[in-house]
């Protein structure tokens, strides 16, 4: 189903109150905490006090910003812990800053156990007059992590007691309400956004006389690749393309799939057209040299990656599945069965061989990037949950 701008809360003037906001996410590179990191920053420049609360500095809050703050978490190694307790330092760390700082908010991406800390972190406070608990779900902490066994009493248990819950897509929160019990109506869904100033077609330096020194289209993979992006099906697809027109791969970020990539590009001979560049935190000016963004993903909460590709007017051909059909709509790309990575080779050959074809693809990517999940559109809506959260109101 594709994504209407109506079905996501409509937001209310913010009448200038300013909270104080504590924000835990993962700092590492991920959807989730770039998300969280993106969110806090611009809450900021709204005028609203940010206290991030992590074991590390998020990968993209760099550099001095006015009403930002980040606190780690102290975690000392113990001979006794062969796994040390992140989940308690975090809540004594949230408990500290809350207290010290008068926090009205903590706002939590991703349930496990970032929630629970939280929660734990409030009832230290012994009656005083503690801050309000919100989790954003963003998308394994509820379709994997917290379904094994081990994680799914505490992980429902903990977003149960938060004050305020949302979702990243309808697709997450109908996941959530199914596996966990949540009741209908309880969920808000505030989609991913994307700086659409800093993510956009045409960013100086342009890469792409070093990326495609031959002129060749450029397909591009951005992802961690863990098992669920299938990225031999990006090779894959992107093999089937190489074998009618002139092109390059590239493969941006890491993970316990790469070596499996780089063996199927051997496989199918077309390794000496694929470059793998690591990770790398000027994602926005590498998407603007694409032609094509390749997201074969076996699951997807929301699409992120493929978000940001389109806000740059790259065309998205991908898997159907997840949250993926609310970002990429038929006029922007091509969704398919998983695991058809023939078929999305001949996706994408139908919008590189056809100059017209892509250059509307092109359009209509950038436009549902602007009108439907830029940051003018979703950090509103944060702000008028917040608002409603804080004075009680709890959710619609």
């Amino acid at each position: 189903m594709v994504a209407d701008p109506s079905r996501f809360l409509v937001p209310t003037p913010n009448q200038g109150i300013h909270v104080k906001i504590g924000i835990t996410c993962y700092p590492t590179y991920g959807g989730s905490g770039a998300v969280a990191t993106e969110l806090g920053l611009e809450l900021a420049q709204r005028g609203h006090e940010i206290h991030f609360v992590s074991y590390d500095q998020p990968f993209r809050l760099v550099g001095f910003r006015e009403r930002i703050f980040f606190h780690e978490v102290e975690m000392d190694q113990y001979p006794l812990f062969e796994h040390p307790p992140y989940s308690l330092a975090l809540a004594v760390a949230i408990h500290e800053v809350a207290r010290a700082h008068e926090l009205d908010l903590v706002h939590v991406h991703y349930a496990i156990p970032h929630a629970a800390s939280a929660w734990i972190a409030r009832e230290m406070l012994e009656g005083a007059r503690g801050p309000k608990i919100v989790t954003t779900l963003h998308g394994t902490d509820i379709t994997l992590v917290g379904q094994h066994p081990s994680f799914k009493s505490i992980t429902r248990f903990s977003i149960l007691r938060s004050d305020g819950l949302s979702a990243v897509s309808h697709y997450l929160r109908g996941e959530t309400e199914e596996n966990f019990g949540v009741d209908q109506g309880r969920i808000e869904v505030i989609p991913n956004f994307i700086d659409t100033r800093r993510y956009r077609p045409g960013l100086e330096p342009c890469h792409r006389a070093t990326l495609a020194p031959g002129g060749e289209k450029i397909l591009m993979h951005v992802s961690n690749f863990r098992p669920v992006k299938r990225v031999e099906d990006v090779v894959t697809a992107f093999a089937r393309v190489a074998r009618e027109i002139p092109a390059r791969l590239v493969m941006v970020g890491d993970g316990p799939e790469r070596p499996r990539a780089l063996q199927r590009a051997e496989e199918l001979d077309v390794a000496e057209h694929v470059l793998f560049l690591g990770k790398h935190t000027s994602v926005a000016e590498l998407l603007s040299c694409a032609d094509l963004f390749l997201l074969p993903s076996e699951s997807e909460s929301f699409g992120l990656a493929a978000l940001e590709a389109m806000a740059c007017g790259v065309p998205v051909v991908a898997s159907k599945v997840g949250g993926l059909p609310e970002v990429v709509t038929p006029e922007a790309g091509a969704l398919l069965p998983v695991g058809d990575a023939e078929g999305m080779g001949e996706a994408a050959l139908a919008f590189l061989t056809d100059e017209a074809r892509w250059k509307r693809a092109s359009e209509a990517a950038r436009s549902v990037a602007v009108e439907r999940f830029s940051v003018e559109r979703v950090v509103p809506i944060y702000e008028d949950w917040y608002r409603r959260i804080v004075a009680g109101e709890g959710g619609r």
